[in-house]
């Protein structure tokens, strides 16, 4: 089984990799000339040069190919501009799916993120079921995935097979841009996690996102998407398994929800109109009030999905950046980072 996998230099897409080498499918991943690989050490995948905007090396990268995962994207919305997003988001998904369609690829799976779905009422959950009910402008990255998987409709209405799998916040190896790992590498190095939202979030490994991915690939049926998480967490109990693994402490001060919503237009302010560099947006203060929840019962029934616990993916996560260097822990933690789980 020949697949190509887009967004291979990145978290999900090496992860992705790793779980083709395992399961004996050939992968072959897509990059630019410029990419860096270092996320992709010590697997065994052939490359295609190419990019998800530029159909013709699309076509070529597709050639004898049986699966397309369509991993790329520009997912690190708070460093990316809105016109970055609708061009890799969805103009770039359009080109590789008309590519695939061109290619007579077999089947397409798409890495959508639950940030299509639209934001649960507060401590409630969402579904497949559920339709995009933010303005553009408030989640800009979600509104490029629902308008990427409105695209991926359209072709399956021309007849392109498409499962579209829809992650949620992911923790695990190969992360070596901080995408959701920065939460773990920060608490080590600050020793521990001052602030406490009052929202939460879905969180699952990134093993059990590529198993979601294969299965989706094997079992999945045309048209349907899947939400992929193990477990909906209070940012309280989600930080303090990482204050656990890391050896730190979480502070007792926990901000009320007025003042993260107030707090996202100060951050808006401070880096639109004073142009200062930030680690975080207004969405994502805001968000950090509100409880992003999803059901992923259907992936369990129809895909098979048994993700570990949150706990075994922070530890998990916690581990590999130690091994490589991201942090440097003290002793306390060290017998944590030898017994870390393994998927």
């Amino acid at each position: 089984m020949l697949t190509l996998v887009t967004g291979g230099t990145g978290f999900i897409g090496a992860n992705l990799v790793e779980a083709l080498n395992r399961k004996g499918w050939q992968a072959r991943v897509l990059r630019r000339p410029s990419s860096a690989l270092a996320a992709l050490e010590g697997l065994t995948y052939d490359t295609a040069i190419g990019d998800v905007t530029d159909g013709p090396t699309l076509v070529h990268a597709m050639q004898g190919v049986d699966i397309v995962f369509h991993v790329a994207a520009a997912a690190d919305y708070w460093r990316t501009g809105v016109d970055t997003m609708m061009r890799v988001n969805v103009d770039g998904t359009r080109t590789v799916l008309q590519a695939a369609l061109d290619a007579g690829v077999k089947r397409v799976v798409f890495t959508s993120s639950c940030a299509a779905l639209g934001k649960p009422p507060f401590g409630q959950t969402l579904d497949e079921r559920a339709k995009f009910n933010l303005r553009p402008n408030e989640f800009a990255y979600g509104y490029t995935k629902h308008l990427a998987e409105n695209v991926c409709r359209e072709y399956t209405g021309r007849g392109l097979d498409i499962v579209i799998v829809n992650p949620s916040v992911v923790l695990g190896p190969r992360d070596i841009n901080l995408i959701s790992g920065s939460m773990i590498v920060e608490a080590a190095r600050r020793g521990g996690i001052p602030i406490v939202p009052p929202g939460g979030v879905s969180v699952i490994d990134v093993a059990d996102v590529c198993a979601g991915h294969i299965a989706a690939a094997e079992h999945g049926r045309t048209g349907e998407r899947y939400i992929l998480t193990s477990e909906n967490l209070w940012y309280a109990q989600l930080f303090g398994l990482i204050a656990a693994a890391v050896g730190g402490r979480t502070s007792g001060l926990r901000l009320p929800r007025f003042a993260l919503r107030l707090g996202g237009n100060l951050v808006d302010f401070l880096s639109t109109s004073l142009k200062w560099k930030l680690p975080i947006n207004g969405e994502q203060t805001r968000f950090s009030a509100e409880t992003f929840w999803f059901d992923a019962s259907k992936a369990r029934h129809e895909l098979g999905l048994t993700p570990a616990s949150v706990n075994d993916a922070v530890r998990r996560t916690y581990a590999w950046y130690v091994t490589h260097g991201f942090i440097k822990p003290d002793t306390a933690s060290r017998d944590q980072v030898r017994q870390a789980p393994h998927p």
